[in-house]
Formats: structure tokens, C-alpha cells, sequence
């Protein structure tokens, strides 16, 4: 592989570019489908009533569900090519333009799938003989009952049409303002003797730089940075969650947690269980801070400390040795996760390279027509970021095992708590790797201090970003809220999570400006599905150290199953049960052993 610095990601595979014929082609194209979609229900599905025979609603259900199939996957397509322009260049007008219009094919599609939840809701009690009487609903049996229950959340069509046409100059628009605002800073920042003009992400990976003054002063630049641009970002955020509270009291919702349960495919009874188990264990990660802060020579940990290296830590990545190291990994677990990961390096599927006007974070597009994924991510060189990699890596090799079983668009909608499984179980297989092959104590320290780094964020920082969302949830449906109040938040949020075991006068008040999460109509409590990726992943793990290779099989037809099967019953393959606190206490059990060897150390 003749890979060294971070790459950008190849698209051509997908189209040639924005303005070629073959994309022009497959935007017309979606428009026609969706017309014989609409076309389907003025002429078909309206003409249908309770006396209409079972086979012929077998009929019309198979009618329905290849329509949808045919053009969600060319949607998902065309809507993540587009995409894949916006998150790495948010400069670039042509796809600023495109997607606007887009949008407004995005629309007529979730018109029509509110259409077919309707439809479906109403011939609920004639769904079990309507599955048996045919193939294609058998197929897509979960389908039909998931969506058949979730069509009692809706509101009626004229008002869920309206809601979706003023997405787009509400919700969306305030979501594309926050990432616009973010992705276009530029910090200026001292660095190796240098003034350097940084984007916002380059900054924020300062936070792991081994020298203290560089991470001190890097958060306070970030500090700085926020301040200047919260005004438009608190607003965005207003408008969002605002949003968002009046759809879901109209479509008869409890609360916003529950759309998000409900989205993530679990209940209350093993949200609450995880939630428990997590905030029982915060002792245990403030015990892993405290012993961080001895190492660093203080009492308690200022925020610009919590991602600081410790143990032997000038080891620096090019982007082919993490490559290497990550297929090395991979290969010893499974040859099909490793010829994926493969694949990813070796045809450009991944953006690494930091720069101004990209967005921060990381994220993985699968692309179902040409069975790829594109990955992006801003690689710094560091283990966490090659960690970050490998994780994405997870998420393209369960889009692999979901397009190598053949399965349908209707078949592979994953909901983000099993989305993460993959995820982070290849960065569990790359720092159990990293321990093993550690030297000495010292080198061994410092992927001890990776790891945990990434597990306290998912669980200690994750939960304060729970606790801040539902609060701000529940205050915005009385008024507006301030900056000022986004911020008291957030810092409530830390002091109640973090504890003692952080300097109060450091912690970071602005973590809602940057974190894109926060920013999405379609999907509140972007946070808890990452821990419940983790223990779940880990407890896995588990299973697979017991069990060895014959555990892969199982593991693989898992994944691929994910959009099939509520999260309760597909781990139950496992022998796990979920809704009971004892997994997920032993999951954490399994990282408290990282901690104490860290403190042995």
C-alpha cells in the first residue's frame, strides 16, 4: 500500500462528480420512482378498504415494500454522496446548492413513508395472515409490525406533510448553520515555534498533545473561540430542540426520551438498568481520574488533562503504519474483517487529512448500491486516533455483513445502540492488541491510559451529556434558552458526573457548541447508544475470548441481522439479558480491571 500521509477519500466509484451526467441521471431517476410511488397510492392503496381480500393486500404490501426498497437505497446514495462534499469542504456552494434541492426530494420520500405508516397502522390486526400470504412481507416481517406499532406516533398526513416541508427552513436549516459555523473557524494558535491558522477540529485533537502548556493554552483558545460564536449556536440549538418538543407532544409522545428509545429499539426498563450500572461505576472512573492527576503532579484534573498522554507516549502514527497495525489486528480475529479494512485502505475510502472547512469528529457512510462505506476522520498521528479509525472500521465491516447477506434497505435499518457494536469491538481488538504487544510497564501504561480515555468519555462524559440534553429538553418547553444557560448546563452536568475528581474552575462549558449530536431534529439523545455500544461490545468480547473462532459466525450473522430484531432479543442469541443491571455491571467489571492495573502501574 503506498499510503503515508492522511488521505481524501475516493468517490468516483460513486458517481464521477456533482455535475456528471450519471448523477444528473440518478437524481431524475429517484424523482420517477417516487412519482410511481405516489402514483401507487392515489391508485392502488386509497382504492383498498377493510373488505378488500388478503391477497390482494399481500399484493399491494409487495407492491409497497419494492418501491420503497428501490428508491430508499438510490436516496441513501444520492443523499451521502452529497453529503460526503458538505462534511469535508462546507465552502463548496455547487453541493450547498444540491442539497437543497434535494431536500425537497427528501421530503416527497417521507411523505410517502408516512403514507405507508398510515397504511399499515391501519390494517395492524390483518398483518399476521397478510405476512403468511406472502413471500416478500415474511422477508420483511419485522418491518411491517415495527412500523404498524410506531404508526400510532403520527400525527395526520396534511400536518405531517407541513411538518416535514418546514423541516427545511426550521430544523435543517438550524443544524447546517451550526455545522457551517463550526467546520469555517479559523483559531489562530502557536504551535512549534509557529502562528498556524487551525480549524476547530485541529485544535480540539490538541487536547492529547504531550505538552502540557500546548493543551492548557489550546483550551483556552477553544474557550475563546466558543465565546465568540455562541450566540448563533445557541440559537441554532433552541430552534432544534424547540422543534422537536412541539412534534413530538403532537404525535401523542411521553417525553423526548421516548422517540429515542423507541428509535434505538430497547425500553425504559434497560435504559434505566444501563443508567444505573453507569452512574454506580462514576467512583470507579474517579478513581482512575485521581490516580491521572497523582501522575500529572496535581491534585485534580483541569479539563485540557483529561485526554493527556501518560507512560511512554512520543510514539507518533504515519497513517500506513496505523493502517498496518490496524490490519494486523484485525486479521487475528477475523480474514473477513481484515480483507474489509483492506479494501478501505487500499481504495481510498477514507478522509483523514484535518483541514478548514471539514467538520470535526468522525463518522462511517455506508453505500449499499456499490456495497462500500466511505469513513471520515481527522487523523492526528495519535493511538486514539488510530483507534478512531479502527472503529469506523467496525461500522464499514457491519455494513459488509449486512451487504453480503443480501439484505433489502427495509431489512438493514440499525439503530444506533447495535450500530456501535462493531464499532467498538474493533477498538477493543486494537488496544487489547496494543496491551499485549506493550514492551514494558511504561508502554503498557500508555495504552492502558488510550483505552480508559475512551472509556471514561463513553461512559462518565456520555452520561453528562445525557443528563445536559434532557435538561434542556425539559427547560425548553417552557422558554427559550440563554448561552448562559446552555453553559450552567453543561457544567452542572460535569460537576455531577466527573465529580470531585475534576477542577471545577476548568471544566468545559461549551461542549454543546461543537458536538453535532445535539444538532439533529431526527434523532435526540445522540449519547446514551455509544455506552450501551461499549458494555454491550465488551460483554461480546467476553463471549468471544470464552468461545474463540466459533464465536466469529454467530458474531457475523449478528451484525448482519441488526435491522431485524429488537436489541433485547438479538443479544439474547448470547445468552445476555439486557433489561437486567447484572450485564451491564459486569461489562464495567471487565473495564475496572484496566483501571486497577492502571493504578497498579
Amino acid at each position: 500500500m503506498a499510503i503515508s500521509a492522511p488521505p481524501r477519500w475516493d468517490l468516483s466509484t460513486i458517481y464521477p462528480g456533482l455535475d456528471s451526467p450519471k448523477f444528473e441521471k440518478s437524481l431524475k431517476e429517484l424523482s420517477a420512482q417516487l412519482g410511481d410511488l405516489e402514483k401507487f397510492f392515489t391508485e392502488k392503496i386509497s382504492a383498498a378498504n377493510p373488505d378488500t381480500p388478503i391477497a390482494e393486500l399481500a399484493k399491494l404490501a409487495d407492491g409497497l415494500i419494492t418501491r420503497f426498497n428501490e428508491s430508499s437505497q438510490l436516496a441513501e446514495v444520492i443523499g451521502s454522496y452529497i453529503y460526503s462534499f458538505i462534511s469535508t469542504d462546507s465552502f463548496n456552494q455547487l453541493a450547498k446548492k444540491i442539497l437543497s434541492q434535494f431536500e425537497q426530494t427528501e421530503v416527497r420520500l417521507q411523505m410517502l413513508d408516512v403514507q405507508a405508516k398510515q397504511w399499515i397502522g391501519s390494517i395492524a390486526d390483518l398483518l399476521p395472515e397478510l405476512i403468511k400470504a406472502s413471500k416478500q412481507a415474511q422477508k420483511h416481517s419485522f418491518f411491517l409490525q415495527e412500523t404498524a406499532e410506531q404508526s400510532h406516533y403520527l400525527m395526520s398526513e396534511t400536518e405531517e406533510a407541513l411538518a416535514a416541508e418546514l423541516s427545511l427552513s426550521g430544523a435543517s436549516s438550524w443544524s447546517k448553520l451550526q455545522g457551517t459555523v463550526t467546520s469555517q473557524m479559523k483559531i489562530e494558535f502557536e504551535l512549534d515555534g509557529e502562528i498556524q491558522e487551525l480549524s476547530s477540529p485541529a485544535l480540539i485533537n490538541l487536547h492529547s498533545h504531550p505538552d502540557e502548556d500546548v493543551r492548557r493554552r489550546a483550551y483556552q483558545a477553544e474557550m475563546k473561540a466558543w465565546e465568540a460564536v455562541k450566540e448563533p449556536l445557541a440559537a441554532s440549538l433552541n430552534g432544534i430542540k424547540g422543534a422537536v418538543n412541539t412534534l413530538n407532544r403532537r404525535r401523542g409522545r411521553e417525553d423526548a426520551i421516548h422517540s429515542s428509545i423507541d428509535a434505538a429499539r430497547i425500553d425504559r426498563q434497560t435504559l434505566n438498568a444501563m443508567m444505573e450500572a453507569m452512574k454506580d461505576s462514576f467512583p470507579m472512573f474517579r478513581r482512575y481520574y485521581s490516580a491521572k492527576a497523582k501522575r500529572l503532579g496535581k491534585d485534580k484534573l483541569p479539563w485540557w488533562d483529561i485526554y493527556a498522554p501518560v507512560g511512554i507516549s512520543e510514539k507518533t502514527y504515519s497513517f500506513q503504519e496505523a493502517s498496518e497495525f490496524i490490519l494486523e489486528q484485525f486479521g487475528e480475529f477475523s480474514p473477513t474483517l481484515k480483507n474489509l479494512a483492506q479494501r478501505a485502505f487500499s481504495e481510498n475510502w477514507i478522509d483523514a487529512e484535518q483541514r478548514v472547512g471539514k467538520r470535526g469528529g468522525a463518522f462511517c457512510m455506508g453505500i449499499s448500491a456499490v456495497k462500500e462505506s466511505r469513513i471520515l476522520s481527522n487523523f492526528d498521528g495519535t493511538f486514539d486516533q488510530l483507534s478512531t479509525i479502527a472503529h469506523e472500521l467496525g461500522h464499514a465491516f457491519h455494513n459488509e455483513c449486512i451487504f453480503s447477506a443480501d439484505k433489502t434497505p427495509l431489512q438493514s435499518a440499525t439503530p444506533m445502540t447495535l450500530a456501535e457494536t462493531a464499532s467498538i469491538m474493533c477498538e477493543t481488538i486494537v488496544a487489547n492488541a496494543a496491551i499485549e504487544k506493550a514492551n514494558d510497564p511504561d508502554q503498557e501504561l500508555a495504552i492502558i491510559e488510550t483505552s480508559l480515555m475512551g472509556a471514561s468519555a463513553v461512559i462518565v462524559d456520555i452520561y453528562s451529556r445525557y443528563l445536559f440534553e434532557k435538561e434542556v429538553f425539559e427547560r425548553r418547553a417552557d422558554a427559550e434558552l440563554s448561552a448562559e444557560d446552555f453553559c450552567e448546563i453543561m457544567e452542572n452536568a460535569q460537576k455531577a458526573t466527573y465529580g470531585d475528581a475534576l477542577d471545577e474552575r476548568y471544566l468545559h462549558k461549551y461542549m454543546w457548541t461543537w458536538k453535532p449530536h445535539y444538532y439533529s431534529a431526527g434523532l435526540s439523545f445522540y449519547n446514551y447508544p455509544y455506552a450501551f455500544g461499549l458494555l454491550f461490545a465488551t460483554g461480546l468480547y467476553a463471549i468471544y475470548q470464552q468461545r474463540g473462532d466459533e464465536f466469529v459466525p454467530d458474531y457475523i450473522n449478528l451484525l448482519a441481522s441488526t435491522g431485524e430484531g429488537r436489541a433485547a432479543e438479538l443479544a439474547d442469541r448470547f445468552g445476555i439479558n439486557i433489561r437486567e443491571k447484572k450485564f451491564w455491571e459486569d461489562s464495567l467489571k471487565i473495564i475496572e480491571k484496566q483501571v486497577n492495573r492502571y493504578c497498579e502501574l
